[in-house]
């Protein structure tokens, strides 16, 4: 279905008129980059078939459990997204994002529940981004032993893509020697260092009591998992204004915020053809 002018005629003119942009990332702003989305486990099962011949769900690899049980298993699948990531180069959707963003008394912040980095590798201000879910690039012990916290970038994974099994050394936490695991919030996890997110929170914090008219863009985030769309709303509280760009739950609950149904490079163009 096009998208109406009037939208996104109004998104630009939304625009214009904040000091300071929001951008509020879930899964789907990746898909156009690439990147696979985990909706369901048919979707999941299709990008990892090895776990799909295993009848295993998203919710269960993705799990300090699994790390505990099988290493090589749950190293074979973050090994395997961490070099995805890396390899990944993000869409131009993030360029404009960026240029809307720069041309605003305060800049723009990011929220987002994605562990890609794909917003640092599209040149956006580390300091200005909050991962809520943590970051695939980052390491943490898998015990864990302290709260140590530090980069991916010496662990290259060689992973054994049909078999989603890590062939080479898995890393190991520098303190005590023990297995590491991604810096991310996974399912039923008790033991995932919050440090560096809730750093994240408090810069973002900060910086939202500066801003006057501050404006949500809003992509990608549905509701079965709906952290970015929790904070997008708590933003609208604070007197804020958003655009929602998505292609299934884009209604938005006042008429004077704007809802595209779309996937996020495709409202985005929309947006700048007129902006």
């Amino acid at each position: 279905m096009p998208i109406e002018l009037t939208q996104a005629e109004r998104a630009a003119e939304l625009i214009a008129q904040s000091d300071g942009l929001v951008i509020a990332a879930g899964a789907g702003l990746g898909v156009d980059s690439g990147l696979p989305d985990f909706r369901g486990n048919e979707g999941f099962w299709k990008a990892y078939p090895a776990l799909g011949r295993a009848r295993m769900e998203f919710t269960s690899i993705a799990s300090p459990r699994t790390f505990h049980e099988d290493p090589a298993l749950a190293w074979g699948f973050y090994g395997h997204r961490l070099a995805l990531y890396r390899a990944t180069v993000p869409h131009e959707g993030f360029a404009l994002l960026r240029a809307w963003g720069g041309a605003m008394e305060h800049g723009c912040f990011v929220f987002t529940s994605n562990v890609d980095g794909q917003f640092q590798k599209a040149g956006f201000d580390p300091q200005a981004i909050y991962e809520c879910h943590g970051s695939i690039h980052h390491l943490q012990c898998l015990e864990p032993c302290g709260g140590a916290i530090w980069p991916a970038d010496d662990f290259v994974p060689d992973v054994d893509a049909g078999a989603c099994r890590l062939r080479n050394e898995p890393p190991r936490c520098p303190h005590c020697g023990g297995l590491a695991r991604p810096n991310i919030l996974m399912f039923g996890d008790w033991g995932w260092i919050e440090r560096r997110s809730e750093l994240q929170a408090a810069r973002l914090e900060a910086w939202l009591s500066r801003v006057r008219r501050p404006l949500v863009i809003e992509l990608g985030a549905g509701t079965a998992i709906p952290s970015v769309r929790h904070f997008g709303h708590s933003v609208l509280q604070r007197g804020g204004r958003m655009v929602r760009i998505n292609p299934r739950e884009h209604a938005v609950a006042s008429g004077a915020d704007v809802g595209i149904a779309a996937g996020a490079l495709e409202g985005l163009r929309a947006i700048a053809k007129i902006n």
